[in-house]
């Protein structure tokens, strides 16, 4: 309202300067004419300044009534809604006031119940508590009692048995020895045989490997030779007048001419292969030409030797190279074509030393040692067998020899010592020749044997068994590799069967010879019969 006054009382004094100054340049042009021209307006200036102050007042007037209306209506909004809050709020304390009541109600039922529990422990507890009292009176007379007769008991026992209680301890310690003792031994025992498996199998493991990686044809030979005839004249040919072309052929070679009732065909017989080698190239020779007689059969001898003098280098060449063996000397080379023409037990020298370094070689790279070293180790351990027939001695000392002769490396020197255990193996190369030899001779069809002496030695096998106490049955199974052992139950206990099995493989190895090991196997067996009637 009062910017409103302010606007009008503007304008007003904006028309009352207009209207003086239009006065003023009215009353310049005319007084007269300006005075009541300026009277005019002046008059209906105060005219219009009444009216619109009038309507100002009257909207004023309006606008105040409607403003009061609208701040009594506002007043009585807020009146009303504060007396809701008030009232809703009112409520609001009236509920929690009342679950706060009921909650207060209900903590104190809990905890009237609780006290009422807590008294019923206590009065349990106090109960408890009178009879532990009591149970603890007995036990202390029971104890009191008990240390009274085990007094009693310890004064009688003494009386009876004449020990005092040191000398009683003195001899239940003794005893509690042998016990652990015994179970030392069987601890022992058990772990010794948990060692040996392992062993077995890292030693199956690795046999195994090497003979899939290895295999070599078997050679068997025997101790003749045939030579097949055209026809039975050529016998009469081949002994000559009065029998000197087979004098001079025995002569020269050293080998016995069989000639039976065989038909068309001639038999060789002599423990030297290259003998027999050369024997047999000559006559068959002598066959193809047809002239037989003293001087031609020294020349077809001299021709034969020197083939077979060829043949002999050739394959000790071939072996050197199966085997990847460099730096051998030649002489040693030629010893090594010559085991070409020397067998054991059937199996060919050469062919089982090439397959020993074989077998050496891949055991040394699965042991991570030198395996050049193990291949040349095992091709010349059996070299002394080469001059077995010439030189007195074992075919080990030979063989020896004649590697410290061609200045041959000391490890090997040593496995050719060691390889049939005539001294202890103190190398890894030496045991793995050890090794290697023993899979090549013991493998089955390897070597062979004379029927009546592989008999011979399966007999003996049980004999030696059978002449302990104790022992029911013995059966050499398995081609005499294995003894299986039948031991009566009521002779022995477990204990003791290890006992007799160590002693029965240490008599075998003593009274014995075998290729390979033969496993002594004990069983002994509890039997209960009955019959329902």
């Amino acid at each position: 309202m009062i910017g409103l006054w302010q606007a009008v009382v503007l304008c007003l004094l904006t028309l009352g300067i207009g209207a003086v100054v239009s006065g003023f340049i009215m009353f310049k042009i005319g007084e007269k004419h300006r005075m009541r021209f300026a009277e005019a307006h002046i008059e209906s200036a105060e005219k219009e300044a009444l009216r619109i102050i009038n309507e100002a007042n009257e909207k004023a007037q309006t606008k105040k009534k409607t403003a009061l209306v609208e701040a009594k209506d506002e007043i009585y909004k807020l009146r009303g809604e504060a007396e809701k809050d008030i009232n809703r709020q009112k409520h609001e304390s009236e509920r929690e006031l009342k679950e706060r009541r009921s909650e207060l109600s209900r903590n104190e039922k809990r905890l009237q119940q609780k006290e009422e529990s807590i008294e019923k422990k206590s009065e349990k507890i106090e109960k408890l508590e009178e009879s532990l009292v009591q149970k603890n009176k007995l036990i202390d007379e029971k104890l009191e009692s008990a240390e009274e007769s085990k007094q009693m008991q310890r004064k009688e026992l003494v009386r009876l048995s004449g020990f005092s209680t040191e000398q009683a301890k003195e001899h239940l310690l003794s005893l509690l020895e042998g016990e652990l003792d015994h179970e030392k031994a069987v601890r022992i025992l058990a772990h010794e045989q948990r060692v040996k498996d392992e062993c077995d199998n890292k030693a199956r493991a690795y046999i195994s490997l090497a003979i899939s990686r290895l295999a070599s044809e078997t050679v068997s030979e025997l101790a003749v030779s045939v030579v097949p005839l055209p026809s039975d004249e050529m016998k009469g040919r081949i002994i000559g007048r009065e029998g000197r072309n087979i004098r001079t052929l025995e002569q020269l070679t050293g080998v016995d001419l069989i000639i039976d009732d065989t038909p068309e065909a001639i038999t060789l017989s002599s423990h030297d292969r290259v003998r027999r080698e050369i024997a047999r190239i000559s006559l068959e020779r002598l066959i193809q030409d047809g002239r037989i007689h003293p001087t031609r059969i020294e020349e077809m001898v001299e021709k034969a030797k020197n083939d077979v003098e060829v043949k002999i280098k050739q394959e000790g060449e071939r072996a050197v190279l199966d085997t990847n063996v460099n730096g051998l000397n030649h002489e040693v080379v030629k010893l090594l074509g010559r085991l070409y023409y020397r067998t054991s037990y059937s199996q060919n020298v050469l062919a089982h030393s090439i397959e020993v370094a074989h077998l050496s070689g891949i055991l040394a790279s699965e042991l991570g040692v030198d395996a050049t070293l193990a291949r040349r180790a095992g091709l010349l351990h059996d070299i002394g067998k080469a001059l077995t027939q010439e030189i007195d001695g074992s075919h080990v000392h030979i063989g020896i020899e004649v590697c410290k002769k061609y200045k041959e490396n000391p490890e090997v020197l040593h496995a050719i010592e060691a390889h049939h255990g005539d001294v202890e193996a103190k190398t890894v190369i030496a045991a793995i020749v050890q090794a290697a030899d023993a899979i090549s001779a013991a493998r089955p069809g390897a070597r062979s044997e004379n029927y009546e002496n592989y008999i011979k030695r399966l007999q003996k096998l049980e004999e030696i068994c059978t002449d302990y106490d104790g022992v029911e049955k013995s059966y050499a199974i398995q081609a005499g590799r294995e003894i299986r052992i039948m031991i009566k139950p009521d002779s022995m206990g477990d204990d003791g069967m290890v006992i007799l099995a160590r002693d029965i493989a240490k008599k075998i190895e003593d009274e014995m010879e075998y290729p390979g090991q033969i496993k002594v196997h004990l069983i002994r067996e509890s039997r209960a019969i009955d019959f329902a009637k």
